[in-house]
């Protein structure tokens, strides 16, 4: 799949939620296989097998006539550099179609939010709030990335909103090719709100850019104050914070300002949001932020 922090290129399944359209990724070629509620078997293999190495492995036989001592190696060398350079490649590709999706976002006035955090930081918690509070003020769509089930997407689709569930199998992170997919099968509306919850990981998804207007980090008040110090590379790539679960505060020894503090000393830019999910305690804060962003006047509480 990416080869960039190691996840294997198994297959990626794409599910749309309510009427149960499923593709099916395999590797890097991909092949759409659109199902209205009628299940048809498909034997058939897309592997693709050319016949033909493209490893381009390089084998140096002649000798050089001098030692380098021990632990030198021209093979790891020539590996490391090849290692550099299919980084640089899937990184570029990835950037290029973000890019793309990024531009149809804007064309549309669709805001996409890209939601990353550790599991069990309630990411879902907080959309099926938001979709609830929210789903007569704005269109909204979802697409929910989870290495496997459709457990997610089916709680999005319980709150009525239309949802895509990418299933990346040994796959640590969503992918720009991924979401663009996903848009595909959602077509969400203009002047809407379009919530990206990526795998729950807070280091692979800072590498990949999906088109999204904004990164936003999700920290619960059970992780520790220290968190942000901990993934510096996550909180620098994204430009929201919020903190989630803060009902728990009287139960648990969380620093809130401590944990503030240590995201601004990296991103001083980072905008933060203090939330209850469950209580709904700072959710009209972030209901407000929400549809200024996408230009829709009004405050709405968050419901009871």
């Amino acid at each position: 799949m990416c080869g960039v922090c190691g996840c294997s290129s198994g297959t990626v399944t794409v599910t749309k939620m309510d009427i149960g359209l499923e593709n099916k990724e395999q590797g890097g070629d991909s092949h759409t296989h659109s199902h209205d509620d009628h299940h048809h078997d498909h034997s058939h293999d897309h592997s693709h097998d050319h016949g033909h190495d493209h490893s381009h492995h390089h084998h140096h036989d002649h000798e050089h006539g001098h030692d380098h001592g021990p632990g030198h190696s021209h093979t790891h060398m020539h590996r490391a550099s090849e290692s550099v350079e299919l980084e640089a490649a899937i990184l570029g590709k990835n950037d290029k179609l973000a890019a793309e999706n990024r531009g149809w976002l804007k064309a549309k006035n669709i805001l996409a939010l890209n939601l990353v955090s550790s599991p069990g930081s309630g990411k879902t918690t907080l959309l099926e709030r938001t979709l609830t509070d929210l789903k007569d003020k704005i269109p909204m769509a979802v697409i929910e990335g989870d290495q496997e089930t459709l457990n997610d997407a089916e709680r999005i689709r319980a709150t009525g909103t239309a949802c895509v569930q990418v299933n990346t199998g040994t796959g640590c992170h969503l992918e720009a090719d991924m979401v663009q997919k996903g848009m595909e099968q959602l077509d969400p509306q203009e002047n809407s709100l379009l919530l990206i919850e990526n795998v729950g990981n807070l280091v692979c998804p800072a590498l990949f850019d999906l088109g999204e207007r904004a990164k936003v980090a999700i920290l619960s008040v059970t992780e520790g104050a220290d968190k942000p110090a901990k993934y510096p590379h996550m909180i620098a790539a994204s430009d929201i914070l919020v903190i989630n679960k803060i009902d728990l505060l009287p139960y648990v020894t969380f620093d809130v300002d401590a944990a503030i503090q240590a995201a601004r000393d990296i991103n001083p830019a980072i905008k933060v949001f203090q939330v209850s999910a469950t209580n709904g305690e700072g959710l009209d804060v972030w209901y407000d932020w929400l549809l200024a962003e996408i230009g829709v006047s009004g405050t709405i509480q968050a419901a009871e």
